[in-house]
C-alpha cells in the first residue's frame, strides 16, 4: 500500500492510497481457500471442489468483499498512521476505471479537528440572577389551579341551562338511524360554551332542563380524525340528568384535600417549589450564556466547514419548519432568507463553542458514564413504537456517530456544570422581567444578532444557536440517518387510535372516555 498526501490546506486533508493489484489478488486467493471447504458442488466430495471452480462460482462476490474490506482497512490505517482526527466522516472514492487485475486507487478527503490550546478555566466570574418567589406569585398560582378545578352544584330543576353551566348527560349517536361505535356515553359531564364537543352540539343544549330528553343533529367536521365520520350528519339522543351551576372555589384545607394533599400549606409548598424550578431554568440559561460568551471572547480558531454546514443545516431546517407554521409562511420564509448569513455565523459560533467545551471536558476528565448513556438510549427509544424500540437501541449501540449525537447534549451540560463549580459566582436578586431582559441582552455577544422579529415570537432557534446551547462537543459528530424508518411516537400513535374509535371532537364520546 502506497500513501500520498495530495491536499494540506488549513483543516482540509486529502490522500491517494494505491493498492497494488498483486496484493488484492493475494487476498482474493486467500479468501477462496478459506471458503473452498464449505462449497458444495455436484460431482465433488465436500471440501474437494477445485479452487478454480470456486473462483469461477464466487470470485466476483469475493472480489467485491475483498475490495471493500481493503478500502476500510486502508483508511483506518491512514487515520492511525497520520494521527488524524476527522471532523466528519471522510469522503472515500475508488477510481472509476478500476477493474479486477489492476491497481486500486483510493481517494480520501476529510477535514480534521483543529488543535486547540488548552483553555484556561481560571478567573471565570459569573453573576447568578435569582428570582425570589413571592407570596403574591404563590397566590396567583393557586388561583389558576382553582380556576382549572371548578366545582358545580345542582341547580333548581326549573333552571334552564346557559353557557358556563355544567350538564350531566347520557347520549347515543347515530348515523342514518344506526348507532355507531364510540358514540355513546353515560353520565358525561359537559360545560356549555367550553367547545369540548363538535361544533353545534353544545349550542343545541342551551335552555335544556334537568330530566329533559332531546334529539339533536350535528355535522362532523370535514377534517375530523375518524374518516368514517368526517363530514357526516349524525343525530344524538340526549337525556339531561342534571343541570349544575358553578360554585365559588375556596382555597382552604378541603380544597387541598380534594387534590389529594394533606393540607393547604402542603399545596403552597408544592406551588413554591414549582415556581422556583421554573425560574431556576431561566437562571441556568442566563448563567450558561454568560459563561459561553466569556469562552467565545477568549478563543478564536478555525473550525471545520463540514461541521458548520451540518450545524447550519439543522438550524435552517428548524427555521423553515417554524416559518411554514406562521400565518404568512411566504413572508416568514423571506425573512429568514434575508438573514441567512446571520444564521451561518450562528452555526459557526455553535461549532466553535462545542469544540472548546469538548476540549475542556477531555482535559478535566468529564465524561458520560455507561449507566447515563444507557438511560439516554432508553429515554430516546420511548419516542418510537414499542415494536421499533429495540431496533433503535441496537442501531445506536452499533453506530458510534449516532451514539455520539445522542450523548452530546448531556456531555455539554456536564462540562458546563463543571465550569460553574470552578467559577467565582455571585448572586443577585432580580425580578422575572429583569432576568428575561438579561437573557435577551446576552444573546449573540460574539455571533451575528438574531432577528428581532424571530426573537419576539420565540420560535426561531436563533437564541439557542447563538449561545451554543446545543453545540455538539468535538467528539459528538452528527449521526448518519438510521437505517430503520422512524416510527410515530407512542403518544401520537395512541392519539390517532383514540380518534379513530371515538367521534367527539372533541365529540361527546371522547369526553366520556376521558371521564372513565
Amino acid at each position: 500500500m502506497q500513501t500520498k498526501q495530495t491536499v494540506n490546506e488549513g483543516l482540509k486533508r486529502a490522500y491517494l492510497i494505491t493498492i497494488p493489484a498483486a496484493d488484492l489478488t493475494a487476498k482474493i486467493d486467500a479468501e477462496i481457500k478459506k471458503v473452498a471447504p464449505q462449497v458444495r458442488m455436484p460431482g465433488f466430495r465436500p471440501g474437494k471442489v477445485p479452487a478454480n471452480l470456486v473462483k469461477k462460482m464466487h470470485g466476483e462476490a469475493l472480489h467485491g468483499q475483498v475490495v471493500n474490506d481493503t478500502i476500510r482497512e486502508s483508511v483506518d490505517k491512514l487515520l492511525r498512521d497520520e494521527a488524524l482526527r476527522p471532523a466528519m466522516q471522510p469522503e472515500i472514492g475508488l477510481n472509476d476505471d478500476y477493474e479486477q487485475g489492476k491497481d486500486a486507487a483510493i481517494t480520501v478527503s476529510l477535514e480534521v479537528l483543529p488543535t486547540i490550546e488548552a483553555p484556561s478555566i481560571d478567573g471565570l466570574k459569573l453573576e447568578k440572577l435569582v428570582v425570589p418567589v413571592t407570596d403574591a406569585q404563590i397566590d396567583e398560582a393557586l388561583g389558576n389551579i382553582a380556576s382549572q378545578n371548578k366545582s358545580y352544584k345542582d341547580a333548581a330543576k326549573t333552571k334552564k341551562a346557559a353557557d358556563g353551566d355544567q350538564l350531566i348527560i347520557d347520549f347515543v349517536g347515530k348515523l342514518d338511524g344506526v348507532e355507531f361505535d364510540g358514540g355513546k356515553a353515560e353520565d358525561a359531564a359537559l360545560v356549555l360554551g367550553s367547545g369540548t364537543f363538535i361544533p353545534g352540539f353544545e349550542d343545541q343544549l342551551v335552555g335544556v332542563k334537568t330530566g329533559q330528553e332531546k334529539t339533536i343533529t350535528v355535522t362532523f367536521p370535514a377534517d375530523y380524525q375518524a374518516a368514517h365520520l368526517a363530514g357526516k350528519d349524525a343525530t344524538f339522543d340526549i337525556t339531561v340528568k342534571a343541570v349544575k351551576v358553578e360554585t365559588e372555589t375556596t382555597l382552604d384545607e378541603e380544597f387541598a384535600k380534594s387534590l389529594g394533599l394533606d393540607s393547604l400549606d402542603k399545596l403552597k409548598e408544592i406551588m413554591k417549589a414549582q415556581l422556583e424550578q421554573q425560574t431556576a431554568g431561566l437562571t441556568r440559561t442566563q448563567m450558561k450564556r454568560a459563561l459561553l460568551d466569556q469562552l467565545a471572547a477568549g478563543h478564536s480558531f478555525e473550525v471545520p466547514g463540514t461541521m458548520v454546514e451540518a450545524e447550519f443545516a439543522q438550524i435552517w431546517a428548524q427555521l423553515q419548519q417554524e416559518a411554514a407554521r406562521e400565518e404568512d409562511p411566504a413572508a416568514a420564509l423571506k425573512q429568514i432568507e434575508d438573514e441567512k448569513d446571520e444564521y451561518k455565523s450562528i452555526a459557526e459560533r455553535r461549532v466553535r463553542l462545542g469544540l472548546l467545551l469538548s476540549e475542556i471536558g477531555q482535559a478535566n476528565g468529564v465524561e458520560v458514564t455507561g449507566q447515563e448513556m444507557g438511560m439516554l438510549i432508553q429515554q430516546a427509544a420511548q419516542q418510537y413504537r414499542p415494536e421499533d424500540r429495540q431496533r433503535f437501541v441496537e442501531y445506536v449501540q452499533s453506530d458510534p456517530m449516532a451514539a455520539a449525537q445522542l450523548r452530546a447534549p448531556l456531555y455539554e451540560d456536564k462540562v458546563v456544570d463543571f465550569l460553574f463549580d470552578k467559577a467565582d459566582v455571585t448572586e443577585r436578586e432580580v425580578t422575572i422581567e429583569e432576568l428575561q431582559a438579561a437573557i435577551e441582552a446576552e444573546d449573540g455577544a460574539e455571533a451575528a444578532p438574531a432577528p428581532k422579529k424571530a426573537a419576539a415570537k420565540k420560535k426561531a432557534p436563533a437564541k439557542k444557536a447563538e449561545a451554543a446551547e446545543e453545540a455538539p462537543a468535538a467528539e459528538e459528530k452528527p449521526a448518519k440517518k438510521a437505517p430503520a424508518k422512524k416510527a410515530a411516537p407512542k403518544k401520537e400513535a395512541a392519539a390517532a387510535e383514540e380518534a379513530e374509535a371515538k367521534p367527539a371532537k372533541k365529540a361527546p364520546a371522547k369526553k366520556a372516555a376521558a371521564k372513565k
